[in-house]
Protein backbone atom coordinates (compact mmCIF):
# COMPACT_ATOMS: atom_id res chain seq x y z
CA UNK A 1 0.00 0.00 0.00
CA UNK A 2 1.33 3.44 -1.26
CA UNK A 3 -0.24 7.00 0.33
CA UNK A 4 -0.07 9.60 -2.17
CA UNK A 5 -1.22 13.39 -0.54
CA UNK A 6 -2.43 15.97 -3.00
CA UNK A 7 -1.53 19.62 -1.52
CA UNK A 8 -1.79 22.93 -2.48
CA UNK A 9 -0.32 25.99 -0.85
CA UNK A 10 -3.73 27.65 -1.22
CA UNK A 11 -7.44 26.87 -1.67
CA UNK A 12 -8.74 26.96 -5.43
CA UNK A 13 -5.51 25.66 -7.28
CA UNK A 14 -7.16 22.79 -8.47
CA UNK A 15 -6.03 20.43 -5.89
CA UNK A 16 -9.19 18.37 -5.55
CA UNK A 17 -10.15 18.18 -9.08
CA UNK A 18 -6.61 16.70 -9.85
CA UNK A 19 -7.09 14.04 -6.59
CA UNK A 20 -10.23 13.03 -7.99
CA UNK A 21 -8.54 12.30 -11.68
CA UNK A 22 -6.29 10.85 -10.26
CA UNK A 23 -8.62 8.16 -8.49
CA UNK A 24 -9.74 7.68 -11.71
CA UNK A 25 -6.71 6.65 -13.40
CA UNK A 26 -5.49 4.38 -9.96
CA UNK A 27 -9.10 2.67 -9.72
CA UNK A 28 -9.43 0.91 -7.75
CA UNK A 29 -7.96 3.08 -4.63
CA UNK A 30 -9.13 4.44 -1.53
CA UNK A 31 -9.68 8.10 -1.21
CA UNK A 32 -9.36 10.32 1.72
CA UNK A 33 -10.86 13.84 1.48
CA UNK A 34 -8.65 15.59 4.75
CA UNK A 35 -9.44 19.13 4.08
CA UNK A 36 -12.23 18.71 6.79
CA UNK A 37 -12.64 22.27 6.46
CA UNK A 38 -13.85 23.01 3.78
CA UNK A 39 -14.56 19.26 1.84
CA UNK A 40 -15.66 19.11 -1.37
CA UNK A 41 -13.86 15.76 -2.97
CA UNK A 42 -17.83 14.58 -2.53
CA UNK A 43 -18.82 17.23 -5.36
CA UNK A 44 -16.18 15.61 -8.13
CA UNK A 45 -16.60 12.13 -7.54
CA UNK A 46 -20.00 10.14 -7.66
CA UNK A 47 -20.65 8.61 -4.29
CA UNK A 48 -22.92 6.42 -2.27
CA UNK A 49 -22.57 7.88 1.45
CA UNK A 50 -22.56 4.11 3.36
CA UNK A 51 -22.02 5.27 7.03
CA UNK A 52 -21.90 8.45 9.29
CA UNK A 53 -20.32 8.78 12.53
CA UNK A 54 -19.65 11.77 15.38
CA UNK A 55 -17.03 13.44 15.68
CA UNK A 56 -16.65 15.23 19.24
CA UNK A 57 -13.28 16.98 19.13
CA UNK A 58 -13.65 19.77 22.22
CA UNK A 59 -15.59 20.20 25.33
CA UNK A 60 -17.59 22.41 26.79
CA UNK A 61 -19.01 23.71 30.15
CA UNK A 62 -22.12 22.43 31.68
CA UNK A 63 -23.77 24.07 34.93
CA UNK A 64 -24.97 21.52 37.61
CA UNK A 65 -27.65 23.78 39.67
CA UNK A 66 -28.31 21.72 42.55
CA UNK A 67 -24.61 21.60 43.32
CA UNK A 68 -23.40 25.54 42.85
CA UNK A 69 -23.32 27.36 46.24
CA UNK A 70 -23.95 30.63 44.18
CA UNK A 71 -20.23 32.00 45.40
CA UNK A 72 -19.43 33.27 41.68
CA UNK A 73 -15.71 32.23 41.26
CA UNK A 74 -16.62 30.96 38.18
CA UNK A 75 -17.62 34.48 36.86
CA UNK A 76 -14.45 36.08 37.60
CA UNK A 77 -11.88 33.65 36.20
CA UNK A 78 -14.11 32.88 32.84
CA UNK A 79 -11.30 34.89 30.15
CA UNK A 80 -14.10 34.48 27.11
CA UNK A 81 -17.52 36.02 29.12
CA UNK A 82 -19.15 32.54 28.43
CA UNK A 83 -20.47 32.50 32.38
CA UNK A 84 -23.00 34.98 33.31
CA UNK A 85 -24.83 35.69 36.36
CA UNK A 86 -28.08 37.05 38.04
CA UNK A 87 -27.43 40.23 40.14
CA UNK A 88 -30.04 39.01 42.81
CA UNK A 89 -30.42 35.92 44.62
CA UNK A 90 -32.74 33.34 43.19
CA UNK A 91 -34.64 30.81 44.28
CA UNK A 92 -31.94 27.27 44.84
CA UNK A 93 -33.99 25.51 42.67
CA UNK A 94 -33.59 27.87 39.71
CA UNK A 95 -30.77 28.09 37.45
CA UNK A 96 -28.14 31.13 39.06
CA UNK A 97 -25.54 30.44 35.77
CA UNK A 98 -25.61 30.56 32.15
CA UNK A 99 -23.24 29.18 30.21
CA UNK A 100 -23.36 30.32 26.32
CA UNK A 101 -21.78 27.11 24.28
CA UNK A 102 -20.63 29.71 21.43
CA UNK A 103 -18.54 31.22 23.82
CA UNK A 104 -17.13 28.49 25.73
CA UNK A 105 -13.73 27.63 24.78
CA UNK A 106 -13.61 24.41 26.11
CA UNK A 107 -11.10 25.39 28.59
CA UNK A 108 -12.00 23.76 31.77
CA UNK A 109 -10.71 26.57 34.40
CA UNK A 110 -14.21 27.21 35.46
CA UNK A 111 -14.38 23.42 36.20
CA UNK A 112 -11.39 23.54 38.10
CA UNK A 113 -11.70 26.51 40.43
CA UNK A 114 -15.59 25.56 41.41
CA UNK A 115 -15.42 24.19 45.33
CA UNK A 116 -18.20 22.02 44.64
CA UNK A 117 -17.92 20.64 41.10
CA UNK A 118 -20.80 22.26 40.34
CA UNK A 119 -19.46 22.65 36.70
CA UNK A 120 -18.22 19.33 34.37
CA UNK A 121 -16.70 19.36 31.14
CA UNK A 122 -18.84 17.46 28.22
CA UNK A 123 -18.00 16.01 25.14
CA UNK A 124 -19.26 18.41 22.06
CA UNK A 125 -19.85 17.15 18.48
CA UNK A 126 -17.97 19.39 16.31
CA UNK A 127 -18.75 17.34 12.95
CA UNK A 128 -19.06 14.00 11.20
CA UNK A 129 -17.07 12.18 9.10
CA UNK A 130 -18.28 9.25 6.39
CA UNK A 131 -17.68 6.31 4.62
CA UNK A 132 -18.76 6.23 1.31
CA UNK A 133 -18.72 4.51 -2.08
CA UNK A 134 -17.46 5.38 -5.54
CA UNK A 135 -16.67 3.68 -8.83
CA UNK A 136 -12.89 4.10 -8.04
CA UNK A 137 -13.37 2.36 -4.27
CA UNK A 138 -14.25 3.44 -0.57
CA UNK A 139 -13.84 7.09 0.17
CA UNK A 140 -13.31 8.42 3.50
CA UNK A 141 -15.04 12.12 3.62
CA UNK A 142 -15.72 14.72 6.95
CA UNK A 143 -17.49 17.87 7.34
CA UNK A 144 -16.17 19.86 10.29
CA UNK A 145 -18.80 21.95 12.03
CA UNK A 146 -19.05 26.14 11.37
CA UNK A 147 -16.59 27.74 14.17
CA UNK A 148 -15.08 23.94 15.52
CA UNK A 149 -11.27 23.39 16.04
CA UNK A 150 -9.19 20.33 16.02
CA UNK A 151 -9.56 19.57 12.58
CA UNK A 152 -6.02 18.39 12.79
CA UNK A 153 -7.45 15.48 15.25
CA UNK A 154 -10.48 15.18 12.59
CA UNK A 155 -7.93 14.67 10.01
CA UNK A 156 -6.05 12.10 11.64
CA UNK A 157 -9.25 9.61 11.94
CA UNK A 158 -10.18 10.00 8.70
CA UNK A 159 -6.34 9.39 7.14
CA UNK A 160 -6.38 6.09 9.79
CA UNK A 161 -9.47 4.82 8.74
CA UNK A 162 -8.99 5.11 4.89
CA UNK A 163 -5.37 3.22 5.83
CA UNK A 164 -6.91 1.15 7.48
CA UNK A 165 -9.84 0.14 4.51
CA UNK A 166 -6.20 0.01 2.36
CA UNK A 167 -4.62 -2.80 4.25
CA UNK A 168 -7.41 -5.32 4.39
CA UNK A 169 -6.91 -5.63 0.35
CA UNK A 170 -9.61 -2.49 -0.73
CA UNK A 171 -6.64 -0.72 -2.61
CA UNK A 172 -2.98 -0.41 -3.33
CA UNK A 173 -3.57 3.15 -3.26
CA UNK A 174 -4.20 5.78 -0.81
CA UNK A 175 -4.91 9.02 -2.77
CA UNK A 176 -5.61 11.64 -0.04
CA UNK A 177 -7.04 15.46 -0.70
CA UNK A 178 -4.81 17.41 1.74
CA UNK A 179 -5.58 20.40 3.24
CA UNK A 180 -4.11 23.44 1.92
CA UNK A 181 -1.59 25.89 3.21
CA UNK A 182 1.07 24.40 5.93
CA UNK A 183 -0.79 24.56 8.99
CA UNK A 184 -1.67 21.52 11.44
CA UNK A 185 -4.46 19.91 9.31
CA UNK A 186 -1.65 19.39 6.72
CA UNK A 187 0.45 18.12 8.71
CA UNK A 188 -1.80 15.48 9.90
CA UNK A 189 -2.89 15.07 5.82
CA UNK A 190 0.93 14.05 5.36
CA UNK A 191 1.37 11.97 8.11
CA UNK A 192 2.61 8.46 6.79
CA UNK A 193 2.65 9.61 2.91
CA UNK A 194 5.02 7.79 0.33
CA UNK A 195 4.37 10.77 -2.02
CA UNK A 196 3.74 14.13 -1.71
CA UNK A 197 1.63 16.37 -5.11
CA UNK A 198 2.10 19.48 -4.92
CA UNK A 199 -0.42 21.76 -6.99
CA UNK A 200 0.27 25.48 -7.72
CA UNK A 201 -0.36 28.03 -10.08
CA UNK A 202 1.77 30.45 -12.21
CA UNK A 203 1.44 33.28 -9.65
CA UNK A 204 4.14 34.95 -7.21
CA UNK A 205 2.42 33.73 -4.35
CA UNK A 206 2.09 29.95 -5.60
CA UNK A 207 6.06 30.25 -6.16
CA UNK A 208 5.83 31.65 -2.52
CA UNK A 209 3.60 28.39 -1.75
CA UNK A 210 6.06 26.08 -2.75
CA UNK A 211 8.77 27.30 -0.85
CA UNK A 212 6.51 26.72 2.25
CA UNK A 213 5.93 22.95 1.13
CA UNK A 214 9.24 22.27 0.70
CA UNK A 215 10.52 23.30 3.40
CA UNK A 216 7.54 21.24 4.99
CA UNK A 217 7.67 17.93 3.75
CA UNK A 218 11.24 17.85 3.70
CA UNK A 219 11.19 18.16 7.05
CA UNK A 220 9.47 15.32 7.04
CA UNK A 221 11.55 13.43 4.38
CA UNK A 222 8.39 13.19 2.39
CA UNK A 223 9.50 12.85 -1.75
CA UNK A 224 7.45 15.43 -3.60
CA UNK A 225 6.65 16.30 -7.06
CA UNK A 226 4.89 19.46 -8.75
CA UNK A 227 1.92 19.78 -10.70
CA UNK A 228 1.68 23.79 -12.33
CA UNK A 229 -1.87 24.68 -13.25
CA UNK A 230 -3.44 26.74 -15.47
CA UNK A 231 0.28 26.96 -16.39
CA UNK A 232 -0.59 29.29 -19.72
CA UNK A 233 -1.79 31.91 -18.22
CA UNK A 234 1.52 32.93 -17.24
CA UNK A 235 4.18 31.49 -19.45
CA UNK A 236 7.13 33.37 -18.15
CA UNK A 237 5.85 32.42 -14.15
CA UNK A 238 5.63 29.11 -15.21
CA UNK A 239 9.06 29.16 -17.11
CA UNK A 240 10.28 30.90 -13.58
CA UNK A 241 9.04 28.34 -11.12
CA UNK A 242 10.04 25.16 -13.35
CA UNK A 243 13.93 26.72 -13.49
CA UNK A 244 13.50 27.20 -9.04
CA UNK A 245 11.71 23.16 -9.17
CA UNK A 246 15.07 22.08 -11.17
CA UNK A 247 17.29 23.53 -8.13
CA UNK A 248 14.87 22.24 -5.58
CA UNK A 249 14.75 18.99 -4.27
CA UNK A 250 11.06 18.76 -5.52
CA UNK A 251 10.60 17.10 -8.71
CA UNK A 252 8.46 18.21 -12.06
CA UNK A 253 5.68 16.30 -12.51
CA UNK A 254 3.41 17.91 -15.70
CA UNK A 255 1.44 20.92 -16.77
CA UNK A 256 -2.49 21.28 -16.74
CA UNK A 257 -3.33 24.16 -19.56
CA UNK A 258 -6.13 26.23 -18.52
CA UNK A 259 -9.54 24.60 -19.94
CA UNK A 260 -12.92 25.17 -19.16
CA UNK A 261 -13.37 21.27 -18.99
CA UNK A 262 -12.71 21.06 -15.32
CA UNK A 263 -15.67 23.67 -14.52
CA UNK A 264 -17.76 21.51 -16.62
CA UNK A 265 -16.37 18.02 -14.65
CA UNK A 266 -17.38 19.88 -11.55
CA UNK A 267 -20.85 21.05 -12.61
CA UNK A 268 -21.09 17.17 -13.81
CA UNK A 269 -20.10 15.88 -10.69
CA UNK A 270 -17.05 13.37 -12.40
CA UNK A 271 -13.80 13.65 -12.91
CA UNK A 272 -12.27 15.02 -15.48
CA UNK A 273 -10.55 12.50 -17.15
CA UNK A 274 -13.68 11.15 -17.69
CA UNK A 275 -15.63 12.27 -21.14
CA UNK A 276 -12.99 14.46 -21.69
CA UNK A 277 -11.53 14.41 -25.18
CA UNK A 278 -9.63 17.46 -25.24
CA UNK A 279 -5.80 15.85 -24.48
CA UNK A 280 -6.27 16.23 -20.85
CA UNK A 281 -6.84 12.97 -19.91
CA UNK A 282 -3.21 12.06 -21.62
CA UNK A 283 -1.70 15.20 -19.85
CA UNK A 284 -2.88 13.84 -16.53
CA UNK A 285 -2.58 10.41 -17.07
CA UNK A 286 1.23 10.95 -18.10
CA UNK A 287 1.34 12.74 -14.05
CA UNK A 288 0.25 9.36 -12.75
CA UNK A 289 2.86 7.78 -14.70
CA UNK A 290 5.22 9.80 -13.33
CA UNK A 291 3.77 9.52 -9.80
CA UNK A 292 4.11 5.60 -10.21
CA UNK A 293 7.69 6.18 -11.59
CA UNK A 294 8.57 8.03 -8.25
CA UNK A 295 7.08 5.41 -6.09
CA UNK A 296 9.31 2.89 -7.32
CA UNK A 297 12.86 4.74 -6.56
CA UNK A 298 12.45 3.62 -3.01
CA UNK A 299 12.42 -0.07 -4.45
CA UNK A 300 8.87 -1.05 -3.80
CA UNK A 301 7.09 -2.99 -6.95
CA UNK A 302 4.63 -0.25 -8.20
CA UNK A 303 3.08 -1.23 -11.59
CA UNK A 304 3.83 1.55 -13.88
CA UNK A 305 1.41 0.69 -16.81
Amino acid sequence: MKTITVVSGKGGTGKTSLTAALAALGNPVVLADCDVDAANLHLAVPHEKRKTNPFHGEKVARFLPDQCIRCGICLDVCRFEALSGLEVQRNPADDFLVIDPLMCEGCGVCAHVCPVDAIEMTEKQSGEWFLSDTGYGPMVHAKLGIGAENSGRLVTIVRNFANGIAQSGKGEFVIVDGSPGVGCPVISSLTGADFAVAVTEPTQSGRHDLERIRDLTAHFAIPTGVVINKWDLNLAMSEEIERWIDRSPMEMLGRIPYDPAFVQAQLDGRPVVEGSDNGLKDTIAGIWRRILQALQKDGSSVPVE
